[in-house]
């Protein structure tokens, strides 16, 4: 979820069973602090467990099946319900929805094909990139269904949210971590950046002085206090600073990244697709609306579950336990085969980057969308 374009949609109360849009929450105050307290607290409780629950540092099979599996690529699948599952939605823009995944498909060929590295690295990138945009989208979101129009404070909560992500990054490349984002190396080393490491989180500092002081001047102008963007912002510093800067070990890493990336996607797609499930309940996303919550994850997990089970078996070869097929020693795919596959099992990942960056704006995006992010079109009674 990227931006939310604040001339489309304006904040309104629902009725009936949809979740409360009033004051300045998305979907009403105990889930907006539980989706992004909730689940940032959670994040750093599992990891302040690690020595006991992670003892080496990495990743355990437990960890890897819930945070991994469970929620980052669980997450991605999410998008289908507002995208391929809905006939509609696919008849609006056919050639967003072929042209998209054929695009990605070639351009991972492409990119495979110059070294395994040079795939995972652009793959790690744009992750990064994704993860940083979902921010700034939230961040958008309620400054929209604030008010906050003026231009100072677009600039102000931007340059806030860039630097709380920007920074940590900045530290990772130019000190490394023992951690990667896909694979070892993915990250170039930026070691003569060190020196600007100082500087850009002083500046981050002044930012956050400079957004604190005119969120203090608001109050005073009688505005309410933003409480849902303070604590979308709070969470990306917490999360980016500590689990990055603070901490360097792969499950504290994995733990509060995933979860403070994953847990709100989810819970906007599934008022996404119980809005929608309202609009057209014969169809395939009615159908699961109605079948409630439960079907809607069960949905995803088993897309997520079959996901893992091909790279498993062709590519990683880490679990065999689990997933069965060939050892690390003994690899199914050749060099050619997996310059083939790997693209193609990147793809749900991949198309869920590029169209998450243009799915969710205010204006083109259906009532349905409108609903869940808890405004409605201007033109609603």
């Amino acid at each position: 979820m990227t931006t939310a374009s604040e001339g489309g949609v304006t904040a309104t109360s629902s009725a009936g069973g949809a979740p409360s849009r009033a004051g300045p929450w998305i979907w009403g105050r105990g889930i907006d602090v539980g989706v992004f307290v909730g689940s940032t607290l959670v994040a750093f409780g599992v990891a302040a467990l690690s020595p006991w629950l992670a003892p080496g540092g990495g990743v355990p099979t437990w960890a890897w099946f819930a945070f991994v599996l469970g929620l980052d690529v669980a997450h991605v699948w999410t998008t289908i319900f507002r995208t391929y599952l809905d006939r509609e939605e696919r008849a609006r823009r056919p050639w967003l929805y072929t042209l998209v995944p054929l695009g990605c498909y070639v351009g991972g060929v492409v990119l495979h094909a110059q070294g395994p590295l040079v795939f995972w690295r652009v793959l790690a990138y744009a992750a990064a990139f994704h993860f940083v945009r979902q921010q700034v989208g939230w961040v958008a979101i309620y400054r929209a269904r604030a008010g906050e129009r003026e231009a100072i404070d677009r600039r102000l909560d931007g340059a806030l949210i860039y630097l709380a992500t920007g920074w940590p990054l900045l530290y990772w490349h130019a000190h490394g971590r023992s951690f990667s984002w896909f694979v070892t190396g993915d990250f170039v080393d930026l070691s003569a950046l060190r020196t600007l490491v100082l500087p850009v989180g002083l500046l981050y500092a002044a930012v956050a002085v400079a957004y604190l002081y005119r969120s203090l001047h608001h109050v005073r102008a009688g505005r309410p206090l933003n409480f849902g963007k303070h604590l979308a912002v709070l969470s990306t510093a917490a999360i980016w600073g500590l689990g990055i800067v603070v901490f360097d070990d792969d499950f504290t890493f994995t733990v509060t990244n995933v979860t403070a990336h994953a847990v709100p996607y989810f819970v906007l797609l599934w008022f996404y697709t119980r809005e929608r499930g309202a609009e057209r309940p014969a169809s395939a996303v009615g159908r699961v609306a109605r079948a409630g919550v439960g079907a809607f994850l069960l949905v995803v997990l088993a897309l997520a579950f079959t996901e893992e089970l091909l790279w498993e078996r062709l590519v990683w070869h880490d679990r065999p336990g689990w997933f069965g097929g060939a050892s690390r020693d003994a690899p199914l795919l050749g060099e050619l085969a997996l310059t083939l596959v790997v693209p193609l099992l990147s793809l749900p990942q991949v198309v869920h980057y590029v169209l998450d960056g243009v799915l969710w704006r205010g204006r083109g995006g259906g009532p349905a969308q409108a609903r869940a992010l808890g405004f409605r079109p201007r033109s609603a009674p």
